[in-house]
């Protein structure tokens, strides 16, 4: 019993105790000796702290950063393969871990800014290109095994590849490993927590476009609606009638009126309130831009597995263009139909047959982009943890696919005591794709996923602000789903502290 309450007290020292930083073991130009499977280091460079601009970035404005060693390598899992990534590495004051970034839409390239945040937190970082360069899905026709490495290779070869890096570099590899990504980077996230259980301790999915086809599908159906239809589509300011008269519907829902609908799940707002009598005025709508409006919000389904495809939520509106969804949705599932459903760069949006087209693009895919698989038992057996956050207001990647999914990872493990103590789901009202918008919007995931993995803290909730100008002007917890913030009756409305997270 002794040796046991001895061990027991180490292993709550060692929880208490922060990881140390470490100095690298060896110098950075030797890696370009290394030998990986499949892959050729292309560059090994030290890196010298100051000033830095990344690569092709001439215009943006260089960034103070920590000395690090910079290495680069191409990956071929395939013989079509031609996988770049990078990884960086702190020369001194490594914190002992590892983060990889993700990347967005179909992004070609290193997702330089996002590793030069983790980097100056002291994580060694990398990215990758995800097999191709270009963000549009132009490399797909005629090159399956490009489309897998987009996928999910890609990543899953880089975090093999960076993981070797860094244990060579430092002599010892990393103690905990973590993806941070937000939008296409939250795709990438769910992909890996399904398919490669063992890549991660962590792993933070932003807004994840894990319906990838059905978000395609959705942002073509509604541009087929208006392409052709300018009568029907909404101005900015008629966007701004409509997210006010959907606020006076379900803002006070959560018995608090802040500007914000806690929950859209429980919002009935029909747009018809805001229809013209007579002639259109600036405080109506007509009715073709009623039935735009019922578009956005209305969901479609896949006639062949009958697996609903989500619409917008109301309360985001205000991120709504002339044509419906935002461009980058439009670009997004323009492409996805051109070139990995049709192989016909001819294609256009006035082709689209929603009877048919959901569920051919669904089977085309066949799980190789989507990341629908509700099986994480897997990810939760080794112990992973995972975060999954979407903002209510997006108007690019609908909020309600994160709610189906968690839904359907409860039905397929067996509810949520068992999901919730590896897996959580964070709603953030008001809150545009991965940041941006009306409510707080502005929060540490990456430190509530440390403190969960690292010392079995598990987030009950996160605190989030909202600022304007660049001072803070209200906090707000998230709570983890299905709970919401409710204002506990006393206290200013804009201070977190008067909320507390409570089932619906």
């Amino acid at each position: 019993m002794r040796m046991l309450n001895a061990g027991l007290c180490a292993i709550l020292l060692a929880a208490l105790v922060p990881v140390p930083a470490v100095t690298a073991a060896g110098t950075c130009g030797s890696l370009s000796s290394l030998a990986l499977p499949h892959a050729t280091i292309t560059l090994a460079q030290a890196v010298e702290a100051g000033p830095f601009t990344p690569p092709g970035n001439a215009d943006e404005r260089p960034r103070v950063m920590p000395a690090f060693c910079r290495v680069a390598a191409t990956l071929k899992p395939t013989s079509d393969s031609d996988i770049t990534i990078e990884v960086w590495m702190p020369a001194s004051g490594w914190n002992g871990k590892y983060e990889a970034v993700g990347n967005g839409a179909f992004s070609g390239s290193i997702a330089y800014p996002a590793m030069m945040i983790a980097l100056a937190k002291g994580y060694a970082t990398s990215s990758t290109d995800t097999g191709h360069t270009g963000n549009n899905a132009a490399f797909a026709p005629g090159h399956p095994e490009k489309v897998i490495d987009f996928g999910w290779r890609a990543v899953h070869e880089m975090t093999i590849a960076s993981k070797a890096i860094v244990a060579a570099y430092y002599d010892a590899g990393p103690k905990f490993s973590y993806w941070n990504g937000c939008s296409a980077g939250g795709r990438q996230a769910m992909k890996e927590a399904q398919r490669f259980p063992s890549d991660f301790d962590g792993i933070i999915a932003g807004a994840p476009g894990l319906d990838w086809t059905g978000r395609a599908a959705q942002a073509v159906r509604v541009a087929k609606a208006l392409e052709t239809n300018e009568s029907a589509r909404l101005s900015p300011s008629q966007s701004q009638l409509l997210h006010h008269a959907a606020l006076q519907a379900c803002d006070a829902q959560d018995g608090l009126k802040d500007g914000l609908i806690a929950d859209p799940t429980r919002c009935v707002f029909d747009p018809a309130v805001l229809q013209c009598k007579a002639a259109a005025t600036d405080a109506c709508l007509p009715q073709a831009q009623i039935e735009t409006a019922r578009l956005i919000y209305s969901p479609a389904t896949n006639p062949k597995t009958r697996r609903e495809i989500a619409g917008l939520a109301p309360g985001s509106e205000l991120g709504w263009t002339q044509t419906g969804w935002t461009a980058s949705a439009r670009a997004t599932g323009l492409d996805q139909f051109r070139f990995l459903v049709f192989n016909d760069p001819a294609w256009d949006v006035q082709k689209f047959n929603l009877e048919t087209d959901i569920a051919r693009a669904e089977d085309t895919d066949g799980g190789t982009i989507n990341a629908l698989d509700p099986n994480l038992r897997p990810f939760i057996d080794r112990g992973g943890k995972l975060i999954q956050y979407h903002g209510w207001s997006d108007p690019q990647i609908s909020p309600f696919n994160s709610t189906q999914y968690y839904t359907r990872v409860l039905d397929a493990i067996g509810g949520a005591v068992n999901v919730g103590n590896s897996y959580r789901l964070f709603m953030a009202p008001g809150m545009g794709h991965c940041a941006g918008g009306e409510g707080p919007n502005a929060f540490d995931m990456v430190g509530a996923l440390e403190q969960w993995v690292e010392h079995g803290n598990a987030p009950d909730r996160i605190p989030a602000s909202h600022a304007t100008n660049g001072v803070v002007d209200r906090t707000r917890p998230l709570c983890p789903y299905p709970q919401i913030a409710v204002y506990k009756g006393a206290g200013s409305i804009d201070e977190a502290a008067s909320f507390e997270c409570k089932a619906r």
